[in-house]
Formats: structure tokens, C-alpha cells, sequence
């Protein structure tokens, strides 16, 4: 499912137009970026959480050339799904 067909199946669910929950959707990614760029995490009970995970240097290697490469040390974002989203996946 892209961005678009999410905004039309929230729409249809919700009773909402496509254009309230689009700004909605952009007001979501906004705010789970601001809290994750601020060092915070974002918990959704049952659905999951958001959250920063600081990835060590390590060293990699070009896949051209096979020349070794040092990775930079980095934050990376991350979710973990919730109890009631794992159920419904796993039915």
C-alpha cells in the first residue's frame, strides 16, 4: 500500500474527505519526526513504538571494488510493533 492508497482506505473507514486525512497523515509524519530528531520516542499502545536506535561504526566493504570501508556511527529510526498488531498479522 502506498501513501496515496493509505490516505483512500483511512478516508473510506473514517468518513472523512481524502483531503482532512492527508493533512492529517502530514501532521503525524511531522510529529513523530520532530519527537525522534529530539531524542524522544513515539508509543502508540497496542500498535507499536517509534523510536531512535544509535548504530555503532563498523566496518563495510565497497561491493565494486571489494576495498574495505569504515561506516560512520549514526542514529537510525526504528518501530517495534505492539501486541495487537502482531496478533492481527499473525492472525
Amino acid at each position: 500500500m502506498n501513501k496515496a492508497e493509505l490516505i483512500q482506505s483511512v478516508a473510506t473507514q473514517s468518513g472523512e474527505s481524502k483531503s482532512t486525512v492527508e493533512r492529517v497523515l502530514k501532521g503525524f509524519e511531522a510529529a513523530v519526526t520532530d519527537a525522534l530528531a529530539a531524542g524522544g520516542d513515539v508509543v502508540l499502545q497496542g500498535f507499536g513504538t517509534f523510536s531512535v536506535a544509535d548504530k555503532p561504526e563498523r566496518q563495510g566493504r565497497n561491493p565494486q571494488t571489494g576495498e574495505p570501508l569504515t561506516i560512520a556511527a549514526h542514529k537510525a529510526p526504528k518501530f517495534k510493533p505492539g501486541a495487537n498488531l502482531k496478533t492481527a498479522v499473525n492472525g
